[in-house]
């Protein structure tokens, strides 16, 4: 008896071990692209193309990461747009930029997450699974040299504030938040109708977490579409159940690409590309960037959510395992 459970035990621990090696060296660095269509615009829009990224947590030394990142240029987006967590290094600024390259020569919108301001810090990584609320910040990073960088190559800062922008000869309203995660939003600096006018064919909402009371802020001001991230798509999943947490307070069926939020407005969560330093593992959930394909909402109620295509293969350059 003591035999056979000895050997339970022993397939047990060298299964746990098995999947741990495959989540921190196979998976974390399987890099997909994978494609969604959504029906957001306003009637007779033209489509729009548009290139979500979110949670590079990049750092020295990421080449593979940083390969796949620049390869996304090849896609050609009308929009690029990116939900925060860019940082994971005082030193990661050079890596971002050069990772993003050709990417910010696109149209470009961003926010920022929290690993954007604070490095992230050793943790017991339970806590992700039984204590989502507890948070350990670290040191500042330079985020504000990475805000600069971003608006100097032309990319707008969507924090706090509310604009119109031309995206492929068709006008789209966008505004953003801080990152709730961490409490920073604020989103009375952005709430109220849009200006008199002829209106855009899309309101583009942005968050890095998405957060329930922030999508009841874009929901009730009559936006189409939010984009956000900070799940990494729960990161650790179980085949056939899916994420074990979300990290924020949507629930799981949420956690990763479209969905509805209440009866107008469309949300869209990347599951993002990287993984912190202390958690570098992913099962079930490989990291990603999506391509959304943006077409104009049908008329009527039930109009669906939109639709997520199987993750494709990635442009040449971006090919294959590459993190």
């Amino acid at each position: 008896m003591l035999r056979t459970v000895g050997r339970v035990a022993l397939g047990a621990g060298a299964a746990g071990a098995l999947g741990l090696g495959y989540a921190c060296v196979v998976e974390r660095h399987w890099f997909a692209l994978r494609r969604a269509t959504m029906p957001v615009l306003a009637p007779g829009a033209r489509p729009l193309r548009v290139l979500h990224v979110s949670d590079l947590h990049l750092r020295p030394g990421q080449r593979r990461e940083q390969r796949f990142v620049a390869g996304l240029a090849e896609l050609e987006p009308d929009l690029v747009v990116n939900t925060g967590d860019n940082l994971s290094h005082p030193r990661g600024v050079p890596v971002v930029l050069q990772a993003l390259g050709r990417l910010l020569d696109r149209p470009g919108v961003f926010v920022f997450g929290s690993n954007d301001y604070h490095g992230p810090r050793p943790k017991n990584p339970a806590n992700y699974l039984f204590r989502p609320e507890h948070r350990i910040l670290g040191p500042e990073v330079p985020w504000r040299d990475l805000r600069a960088a971003f608006v100097e190559r032309g990319w707008q800062d969507a924090t706090h504030t509310r604009f119109e922008l031309t995206v492929a000869g068709q006008r789209i309203a966008v505004a953003g938040v801080d990152d709730p995660h961490i409490g920073r939003d604020d989103h009375d600096r952005i709430a109220g109708p849009l200006e008199p006018g002829a209106p855009p064919v899309l309101r583009l909402g942005l968050t890095h977490s998405p957060e329930p009371r922030v999508l009841d802020g874009f929901a009730a001001d009559g936006y189409d579409l939010v984009l956000a991230g900070h799940t990494h798509g729960g990161q650790l999943c179980l085949p056939g159940y899916g994420a074990l947490v979300t990290n924020c307070g949507i629930d799981r069926s949420r956690v990763k690409g479209p969905s509805r939020w209440g009866s107008h407005l469309r949300l869209h969560v990347s599951a993002g590309l990287g993984t912190s330093p202390w958690a570098p593992a992913r099962f079930c959930c490989r990291p990603e960037a999506t391509l959304l394909e943006l077409v104009a909402a049908p008329a009527g109620p039930g109009a669906a959510d939109g639709r997520t295509t199987a993750v494709t293969r990635p442009p040449s350059r971006a090919a294959g395992p590459t993190g």
